[in-house]
């Protein structure tokens, strides 16, 4: 099996899924367009086929509007490779799923380990075919930026059955503290041990300074179980609980957004805008979270990494569910 070296402690953001969460709970008007109704979606395979499971025909929806979302495991501002490889992960990757018909939206989470056929670019930056791999992996070939981005995107629409991606954002690790500390904190209740890792996280109520929350969010080496999913559990506390820290500031100062988004811009790619984000979460600002979910499947250790096999029938009930209805 071919696969690209994973580091000892790999790091998972869960500072994208946020940024797009709090925003869109924050009622955030900075602009008073909004998107056209015709999407476009970033190279994705589309798709438009009917399915049939016992019987009843499904076609895919198209009243949701889908935002893939990356953590990339590299530190400072985002600058190109000198090649078409680099050595950022994509250490988290969701998908915000804005459904237009309840006035809601969902976040579906995918595991970094999952293993699955991811594409590689080659010489030029072309398609070279794919290879069996963590997730995690699809983000290290292209220059780190847009190229990176959209192979992401093309591995995860081919695992999700063709699934369109409307806009996708990356965002590198360092924005974490960046965004704990603008808020002043974020709240947690830690129930791991992290006293081999950073002893100024003690067990029980902690309010994290930037620095200790990208230790609480990133590291999964000597701590609990050291599985991923231990780690995505934290994610989705530290997530509810910056929610409602970053609301707040949101209702002090009608420039907390702006002043914080230019913070974390460096750290960013995305083929939205500043501008075309904000209108479309404008869009969005009066949906509320309906979930946040993962697909089950099973860990397996090799000798040198960590894997992450999906339950294939549960990933199809979940992918109806999600992006299809009944025809």
């Amino acid at each position: 099996m071919a696969k690209k070296t994973t580091k000892a402690s790999a790091i998972t953001t869960v500072l994208i899924v946020i940024l797009v969460v709090v925003v869109a709970f924050s009622g955030f008007k900075i602009i008073d367009s909004v998107l056209k109704n015709q999407k476009t979606s970033v190279g994705t395979t589309s798709s438009h086929k009917t399915v049939t499971v016992d019987g009843v025909d499904y076609f895919p929806r198209q009243d949701i509007t889908v935002l893939m979302l990356m953590g990339i495991d590299e530190r400072g501002e985002v600058k190109a490779s000198e090649s078409y490889t680099n050595t950022g992960e994509a250490d988290m990757v969701a998908l915000a799923v804005f459904d237009e018909i309840d006035k809601s939206y969902s976040v579906l989470t995918l595991n970094r380990d999952t293993m699955m056929d991811i594409g590689v670019l080659g010489l030029g930056g072309n398609p070279a075919g794919t290879i069996f791999a963590q997730l995690a992996l699809a983000h290290t070939y292209g220059s780190g930026l847009e190229d990176s981005c959209e192979n992401t995107v093309r591995t995860v629409s081919d695992f999700l059955s063709g699934l369109t991606v409307d806009y996708y954002l990356s965002m590198n690790m360092d924005a974490i503290a960046i965004l704990n500390d603008a808020v002043g904190g974020v709240a947690v209740n830690v129930v791991d041990d992290f006293s081999q890792i950073d002893s100024t996280i003690p067990m029980g109520e902690v309010t994290l300074n930037g620095e200790q929350a990208l230790v609480y969010v990133h590291t999964r080496k000597d701590v609990s179980d050291q599985m991923n999913i231990s780690r995505m559990d934290r994610h989705k506390e530290y997530m509810e609980n910056f929610v409602t820290a970053f609301s707040e500031k949101v209702k002090e100062s009608d420039t907390f957004i702006l002043k914080t988004y230019e913070k974390v811009a460096p750290y960013i790619v995305s083929d939205c805008s500043f501008n075309s984000l904000s209108a479309m979460l404008n869009r969005y600002a009066d949906y509320e979270l309906r979930e946040i979910v993962t697909p089950d499947g099973e860990n397996k250790l090799t000798d040198k990494y960590m894997e992450f096999y999906v339950d294939e029938e549960a990933l199809d009930e979940l992918i109806l569910k999600m992006f299809y209805t009944k025809k």
